[in-house]
Order: structure tokens, then C-alpha cells, then sequence
């Protein structure tokens, strides 16, 4: 498991995150995203509606850099924010369409965190931490 569970257990509350991808000739991007975390592999699967076609998807496979980000506000000030950014390397992968109607498409962006950034996640420590992904 690359993360540890409450970082998991935020994620799991979490419907949409934003990925941001680098374009070839160097410009960044920054898209909401579907995703789920896949506790098995300790990877973000990321998916969308014709993905194989989308600049994301054309961007990782040019560079694999990537930073993905998932936030939330549930109070008032910075006491009431809470964010998890994973940065890592990703790939391209087909698998099954993970809807069950298959309007998500069978490709999507795999992401495998190497440097974990949070705010406000751990309970028991409360602000920012940052932290190295386990490698497996």
C-alpha cells in the first residue's frame, strides 16, 4: 500500500481531483478528473469519456511527470481545508470500463506516487506534511 489509510480513506470520500499533465512542447495542464484509488496496485486510476483521445492522455504519454491534486472545504479558514496532492509517475493503460452503463472509456492514466503532500488529512496532526511514497 502506497498510502497510508487515512490518505486512502480521504480519497475514498472524494468524487473528483484535477491531474495536471505536462504538454510536449513544455506547457502545463490542469483538468478535473474522475479517479479511484486502487489499494491493490497503491496506484490513482484515473478516467474520463474518451480519454484515448484526450491531451492528458497524449501528454503522459509524451512526459510521465504528474501531479494530482484532491481538496475539499469543510469549516472556516485554513482549518477548514483540507488537500492531498500526489505527485508521481504515470502510464497509459486499457482495462475494463469501470461504470457499469460503459460510458467512461476502457483507457485511462495510472499514476504511481512517489511524493505525497497533505494538509489537514492526519487527525492526529493537524496543518502540512509532505512525505515519500513507499516504493513496493
Amino acid at each position: 500500500m502506497t498510502l497510508i489509510e487515512i490518505e486512502a480513506a480521504y480519497l475514498r470520500t472524494q468524487e473528483r481531483g484535477r491531474l495536471a499533465t505536462v504538454a510536449p512542447g513544455g506547457a502545463p495542464q490542469n483538468k478535473p478528473v474522475g479517479f479511484t484509488y486502487n489499494a491493490e496496485l497503491g496506484t490513482i486510476d484515473v478516467y474520463g469519456m474518451n480519454m484515448e483521445n484526450s491531451a492528458k492522455y497524449r501528454n503522459v504519454m509524451s512526459n510521465p511527470e504528474v501531479a494530482f491534486v484532491v481538496d475539499d472545504v469543510f469549516g472556516e479558514g485554513s482549518e477548514g481545508v483540507r488537500f492531498l496532492e500526489i505527485r508521481g509517475r504515470a502510464e497509459t493503460a486499457v482495462g475494463d470500463t469501470p461504470d457499469d452503463d460503459g460510458h467512461l472509456s476502457r483507457h485511462f492514466i495510472r499514476i504511481h506516487p512517489r511524493r505525497i503532500t497533505g494538509w489537514n488529512i492526519l487527525a492526529d496532526r493537524p496543518g502540512f506534511y509532505t512525505r515519500d511514497a513507499r516504493a513496493d
